[in-house]
């Protein structure tokens, strides 16, 4: 059961990166916050932000994992589906049905699902066209927790994010790494979304339960990639990094996989409904801002 002081209490399936900045602005506003994490190693330095972190490799489910569930109030879901589906759904999902307390259900997706739209626009409403397995696992899973809320009334809610930067993650720091690479591939158009942003969408969610709600989480202005390596390399005042064709670059399958669907993705829907008010409505503000902190 919640302290009568305390506002809310949200169990993280994977503490990640999201989830993380999540607990960093819920946590001063008196909410408890626990979660699990893969990587035992890591698990001390998640702790020192105020999080009680729970050890859980998609496997083994323990009985503190459980006793923490039970007393949740809202869960947010960011494990990646696996080749079975979703560990979390499969472990968990007749718990949650059960809970006594349990107000939302926070399912972070991907735009993936949409596959290529050619450069147009795509919403919640846009068909759904996977071009890669991930895709399509993300698809099957959004279906999966849809049906819990529509047959059990479970409050489940699906971001569709687009790719997440923030502090230590970001262009900035990836050219000065010498990882960073301008990928020339004419016309493609991507969406991005500062991780700040991104957990102001899921408080306002929390805030304002709509069970069933998709929501695309994404800034305001879609932008070719080496518009941005550029911008980044303006930034930090050297010179822009020599542009590689898309067919010679040398790129993993899931980094290839990001080029090969181009789409603009609308936040038009987070803005009506959730009265979101982007803190870095483009690239430009976003990594400015970084690279003052």
């Amino acid at each position: 059961m919640l302290k009568s002081n305390n506002q809310g209490n949200l169990f993280c399936f994977g503490l990640g990166y999201s989830a993380q900045f999540l607990a960093k602005r819920l946590i001063p506003k008196n909410w408890l916050v626990s979660g699990s994490y893969r990587d035992s190693n890591a698990i001390t330095s998640i702790k020192e932000i105020g999080v009680s972190v729970y050890l859980y490799d998609g496997n083994r489910v323990s009985s503190k994992i459980l006793d923490a569930i039970h007393k949740a109030t809202h869960i947010l879901i960011s494990i990646p589906p696996q080749e079975s589906g979703d560990v979390v759904l499969q472990h968990f999902g007749s718990i949650f049905l059960k809970s006594k307390h349990l107000k939302w259900v926070g399912y972070i997706s991907s735009t993936g699902v949409y596959g290529d739209s050619n450069g147009e626009w795509v919403d919640e409403t846009s068909p759904l066209k996977p071009i890669t397995f991930r895709g399509q696992r993300r698809v099957e899973v959004e279906s999966d927790w849809l049906k819990l809320q529509k047959d059990y009334n479970l409050p489940v809610v699906i971001f569709r994010c687009v790719g997440i930067y923030g502090p230590e993650r970001n262009l900035l720091v990836s050219i000065q790494q010498g990882r960073a690479k301008n990928i020339n591939k004419p016309g493609l158009m991507f969406s991005r979304i500062h991780v700040e942003d991104l957990v102001q969408t899921f408080e306002a969610s929390m805030q304002s339960i709509r069970p069933g709600a998709i929501y695309n989480v994404s800034d305001d202005y879609p932008s070719p990639p080496s518009a941005a390596i550029e911008y980044a390399c303006s930034l930090l005042n050297i010179k822009p990094l020599q542009p590689i064709s898309y067919e010679s670059a040398v790129l993993s399958e899931m980094a290839r996989s990001f080029y090969q669907a181009n789409k603009r993705v609308s936040n038009k829907k987070i803005k009506k409904e959730l009265g979101i008010n982007l803190q870095y409505p483009d690239y430009r503000s976003g990594l400015k801002a970084l690279l003052n902190e």
